[in-house]
């Protein structure tokens, strides 16, 4: 008798396998199939009951499914300028995701808006840029938060960090504004923000411990602990990084400017033999600085202070002499709103405490212009103060970045620096600045400068070599150009690159120009256009070269180039987007609208990117 598939529980392919099969089986096997059937249904039918009436063994049964929905997905979101914030944000991910969660990271601009309602545990890590705006990675993601179609996080937990520097008026702003807009759609605050300064190595790892150890409370109390490990790493020396910078040799630190300009710009050559660094085209160097000698002295004698007293210069409780202290360890050369309110606690001067009271916070504001703290000390005398009080009231050294000039695989035991001599108009006299007045000024070859490398993941060159690039970067701002031609003479690439390059005068002020022009003539270059602003009645820019070969330029964009902007922000990359802008228009009768979405576009997708200061 065959099965039928319309009067039998099995489907056609059960029906004809089983058609197939029983005719071939004898009478034991038939018995014997029987038989293991029904005493698998009674098996089944007894693991029910016994889940059923056992508490332990459902208990056992169930474990893993509801503890796993117990944990709730963590998302983690960056906004950064220069990759701090990507790098802390890496840290926090692997670090949660060793406790078992679920975790997402991401830059703001490559989050999806319309997630964020799916949201459990978010935490936050920005920057804040120029005058308290977020950095270009954040812009998209900081104004949808802040617009009406916004959702509302009901049972949402979150936590910011913020990434500042105390010098700016609107210190943290932007980490601060998230803050309050997550609690303002119903989010619930799962750690306290904080707020960090340059030197923000210590306090993020606090704000790190501190989410982790609310994370914590999420899980079974039998869930270990997360173990803090180091990642291996394969190197027969020291790790040198950030918090334990490299003391590289300098080998040639030269004046780029021709005699009679009135600028000052070195081109600095450093071993790093035995550093075991890497670092990629559009990284920077950092370099941690010496005050001038001569500012130390000044400000020691004002107050009056034994040079050779001993001062603690960090948590850890490591001392120094105060004279050494205030020549490495902290910043003297300026003064800030927070150091302002420090001192007031400290100096025993009544009319500095008149000053920081919050009904004199415009006077703050000119007070702080153009003064440092031997300005301080001297306007508003401290009183009673000692040595370890005053170190207390400093922020520690910030390092400086420089874009790295030079091309790693062209000189691994090198790196190369472009280092513009920086005057300030002070409220005594001009000074210099401080990194780039000592690299002008007292350091020659044969001495040694702190160092680490800073990645910079925002300013990263195409992989695929046959992109064409259009890179924009007047006076130092082209230093990592000449490390990407570099590279690319040393590997033999042949993509297109057209540079725009500008100054003040041809004569004294073209940087680089014999490297250019070979690399022009062997094709590395193909094409260079210059702007020299102060030859000329009319002042003659980047942006107007652009300009001029508009039409060019347009379609090296539809061909697919990558353009890139690097140097000041205030002024020059402003300008030069509204070119951008004004070329697209122009030659892609697009609307303004449409134009600076064509270019929203561009970066999004990588293709445009700027490293600006």
């Amino acid at each position: 008798m065959l099965l039928q598939e319309t009067n039998s529980p099995f489907n056609k392919e059960q029906s004809d396998y089983l058609n197939k099969l029983l005719p071939t089986l004898t009478e034991s096997q038939r018995i014997w199939l029987s038989g293991y059937l029904s005493a698998k249904q009674l098996a089944d039918s007894d693991t029910k009951a016994q889940q059923s009436t056992n508490p332990i063994l459902a208990h056992e049964q169930s474990l893993k499914p509801v503890n796993e929905t117990k944990l709730r997905d963590v998302t983690i979101l960056y906004g950064s300028e220069t990759g701090n914030g990507e790098t802390i944000a890496k840290d926090l991910g692997e670090k949660v995701e060793s406790r078992d969660f679920k975790v997402t990271i991401s830059s703001m601009d490559n989050f999806k808006a319309k997630d964020l309602k799916k949201v459990q545990d978010i935490f936050i890590i920005t920057a804040t840029h120029g005058e308290g705006d977020p950095p270009e990675n954040a812009i998209s993601f900081h104004e949808f938060l802040h617009g009406r179609k916004a959702p509302k996080l009901k049972d949402v937990r979150f936590s910011v960090l913020s990434l500042g520097d105390q010098s700016y008026e609107f210190f943290c702003q932007t980490g601060k504004e998230f803050d309050n807009r997550l609690e303002e759609l119903g989010g619930d605050r799962l750690y306290p923000r904080v707020d960090c300064d340059v030197d923000f190595d210590d306090l993020a790892a606090e704000w790190i411990d501190g989410v982790l150890h609310e994370l914590s409370k999420a899980k079974s109390a039998h869930d270990p602990e997360l173990s803090e490990t180091s990642t291996e790493i394969d190197t027969e020396g020291p790790v040198y990084s950030r918090t334990n910078p490299f003391h590289a040799e300098v080998l040639e630190n030269l004046n780029l400017n021709g005699e009679g300009s009135n600028k000052e710009t070195y081109h600095m050559e450093l071993s790093i033999e035995d550093a075991n660094f890497e670092f990629e085209i559009g990284d920077s160097l950092g370099i941690y600085p010496k005050n001038n000698p001569d500012m130390v002295e000044q400000l020691i004698t004002g107050l009056n202070f034994e040079p050779e007293g001993s001062v603690s210069i960090n948590k850890q409780g490591e001392r120094r002499s105060l004279r050494e202290a205030l020549l490495t360890n902290f910043e003297i050369s300026r003064i800030t709103k927070p150091l302002l309110e420090k001192a007031a606690q400290y100096f025993n001067n009544n009319n500095l405490k008149d000053l920081v009271t919050p009904e004199k916070v415009e006077e703050q504001k000119a007070y702080i212009q153009g003064r440092d703290v031997i300005d301080l000390i001297t306007d508003y005398p401290p009183v009673d103060m000692t040595p370890e009080e005053f170190i207390q009231i400093l922020r520690k050294m910030p390092a400086r970045l420089y874009s790295i000039s030079s091309s790693f695989r062209a000189n691994p035991d090198e790196v190369h620096i472009t280092v513009a001599k920086a005057i300030y108009t002070g409220n005594r006299q001009e000074q210099a600045g401080v990194c780039s007045g000592q690299c002008a000024e007292r350091v020659t070859p044969g001495d040694l400068l702190p160092i680490y490398i800073h990645r910079n993941p925002n300013f990263k060159f195409p992989n695929d070599v046959d992109t064409p690039v259009i890179m924009i970067g007047p006076g130092t701002g082209v230093a990592p150009y000449r490390s990407l031609l570099e590279e690319r003479e040393e590997i033999g690439a042949n993509g297109r690159t057209w540079l725009f390059y500008g100054d003040q005068h041809f004569a004294t002020d073209f940087l680089y120009q014999v490297e250019w022009q070979n690399w022009l003539k062997k094709g590395v270059l193909t094409k260079m256009d210059v702007a020299f602003s102060r030859d000329s009645a009319d002042k003659v820019y980047v942006q107007h070269r652009m300009l001029e070969h508009s039409k060019e330029l347009f379609q090296w964009l539809q061909d697919g180039a990558n353009i890139y902007v690097c140097g000041d922000e205030k002024y020059m990359a402003n300008d030069v987007h509204q070119m951008l802008s004004t070329i697209i228009q122009k030659e892609g009768r697009y609307s303004f609208e449409e134009a600076e979405a064509y270019l929203t576009d561009m970066r999004k997708q990588k293709r445009y990117q700027r490293d600006v200061y």
